[in-house]
């Protein structure tokens, strides 16, 4: 399994017998779950079948709208927690704002029938945002027994982590503006047959495409690294152990996140200060190759890699459910290569005319250093303290601050300074200026010299969150982070900065579906991190039914 596990991302020739069997195995076993559509449990009502239900499906009944306006006033930019983990719409813009209307049909309208139909549109008219116009959202989406497909731009909630309270996932987060795609999924927990309920699956694959080629262009003027027309790929495999049936309230979730970005036209400047397009291609093999991380990059040289930006988390969730609390602690491990995914590298290269053949049984083992770890407290009936989040991140060793390949002279091969959510050749893990994971990572937006890239991906943060429903019209949220960061391996801070971020949000619910939303934040630290900010956001939203269901 150690050789099989070092093929993933190695780039030696002398490797191809063992290459990417681990990651195969793992993706197909993924595309044969999207393909299975069994009756299980009673997970959607059409397993309960009732001749009631109307043989005549009408894709017009049960639209929702909703209305909202919003406006942030701040001192210098806007705080960290009133921009940060909201799909990518929001800005850093002293005054900011939008108006925005959505029209939607979801799925679970057609819950009684073997197959469902949803769609959305959700456009805003945005006040000083890097666009005049966002279509945040644009989907069609069509469900066959447990399988979805959805085909179009829509907001993803993260796996495994508090939508409200956690800091954000790694890998797929909330932070950034949906990308386009065409997705297959099983978005539920789907039972295994002959388990006695015991494992449950769920996972998807989606291939799409970046949006932001006109921002980056502003953005950089075209005269720092940018990539037009990139492809996106994701895929994603969770499995839960527990039945829900039993007396036992112990479950337990593992998963692997996936994602690359490929293809399209990335350019960087050459040695006389020229913009100058990096090679690229985009045949059914580079797709093949995003999903099963194989190929190469055109700027790799002797010591190839595996083409485009690869990366991904490990997740777990262990919960401890009872009637009237829940207990859960989760871990997120992020990595950026082989020393990371499976922190173990061939290092017993030869030397001489043998420097780049096996020649000795060696291996260099990585330290599990690099973590996202949480707990969460969920009260069921409770009104002033309805839920707790508290999370410890620590990414500053990134496999460590060493990385050479192996040479005639020196067989060593470390492969340290991954650079969390940066690459050579694209924009790294960025949609419309921010992190597409967790917004700790100072997302490109903060830049001032017109590069896109994330400038304080070594750090360790505290964060905690709060949030309560002291009457049932009134909901409050808390959040507080404290951060401290030392820059990238590239291009270290000159010192250790810090910063304390903090959050007080509360929402009132008025009759006929009318909703207050009032938020004040503020952030204390160095301009390296987030600098000196303090606002205040306000949200007004209307929401209800175009039509009811018939």
């Amino acid at each position: 399994m150690q050789k099989i596990a070092l093929a993933y991302f190695a780039g030696d020739k002398n490797r191809k017998q063992y290459k990417n069997m681990t990651i195969r195995n793992l993706s197909l076993a993924l595309i044969t779950l999207m393909g299975i559509a069994l009756p299980a449990n009673a997970q959607y009502a059409w397993q309960g079948y009732d001749e009631r239900v109307p043989s005549k499906q009408r894709l017009d009944n049960n639209i929702g709208y909703k209305v909202e306006m919003q406006s942030s006033f701040s001192k210098d930019k806007t705080p960290l927690w009133l921009n940060a983990n909201k799909h990518g719409l929001s800005s850093l813009d002293e005054f900011n704002g939008y108006v925005r209307g959505a029209v939607m049909r979801p799925l679970s309208t057609d819950s009684a029938r073997r197959w469902a139909i949803g769609y959305g549109v959700d456009v805003a008219v945005p006040v000083n945002y890097t666009s005049n116009v966002v279509v945040q959202q644009a989907f069609a989406e069509a469900r066959w027994l447990h399988g979805v497909l959805s085909v179009g731009a829509k907001e993803y909630p993260m796996e495994l982590k508090s939508q409200t309270l956690s800091s954000g996932s790694q890998t797929f987060g909330i932070n950034a503006r949906p990308v386009p795609q065409v997705r297959i999924a099983l978005p539920e927990y789907w039972t295994i047959p002959w388990t006695k309920r015991w494992l449950h699956l769920k996972g998807h694959i989606a291939y799409g495409m970046m949006t932001d080629d006109g921002w980056q262009h502003d953005f950089t003027n075209k005269r720092q690294k940018y990539a037009d027309h990139v492809l996106y790929h994701s895929k994603a495999g969770y499995l839960k152990i527990g039945n829900e049936d039993s007396f036992f309230p112990i479950s337990l979730e593992l998963g692997l996140e996936m994602a690359c970005e490929f293809g399209g036209k990335p350019y960087r400047l050459d040695g006389h200060g020229n913009m100058k397009r990096i090679p690229t291609s985009t045949g059914v093999k580079d797709f093949w190759n995003a999903f099963i991380p194989g190929g190469s990059d055109a700027t790799d040289g002797l010591y190839t890699n595996r083409a485009g930006n690869q990366l991904g988390s490990w997740v777990a969730r262990l919960n401890f459910d009872t009637d009237l609390w829940r207990f859960s602690v989760y871990a997120d491990h992020f990595f950026e290569d082989h020393s990371q995914m499976f922190l173990l590298d061939y290092n017993g290269y030869g030397e001489g005319e043998q420097w780049n053949t096996w020649q000795k049984r060696r291996y260099f083992m990585y330290s599990l250093k690099d973590m996202m770890l949480g707990a969460e407290f969920d009260m069921k009936y409770g009104r002033w303290l309805r839920s707790l989040v508290f999370e410890y991140i620590y990414t500053k060793y990134q496999s460590g601050p060493y990385n050479h390949d192996r040479t005639q002279n020196i067989g060593d091969h470390i492969a340290g300074m991954d650079d969390y959510y940066n690459h050579s050749i694209y924009t790294g893990w960025q949609h419309w200026g921010q992190v597409i994971g967790n917004p700790l990572y100072r997302s490109p937006i903060y830049n001032t010299d017109n590069s896109i890239d994330v400038r304080n991906n070594r750090f360790y943060a505290l964060h905690l969150g709060v949030e309560g429903s002291p009457t049932e019209r009134l909901d409050y949220r808390v959040l507080t982070t404290y951060q401290k960061g030392w820059g990238t391996y590239n291009n270290p801070f000159t010192k250790a900065y810090k910063d304390f971020s903090f959050l007080v949000e509360a929402k009132y619910k008025f009759n006929h579906d009318w909703t207050v939303k009032g938020g004040y934040a503020m952030d204390f630290g160095s301009e390296k991190m987030y600098g000196h900010n303090a606002g205040f956001q306000l949200t007004v939203t209307k929401s209800g039914l175009l039509t009811k269901k018939k």
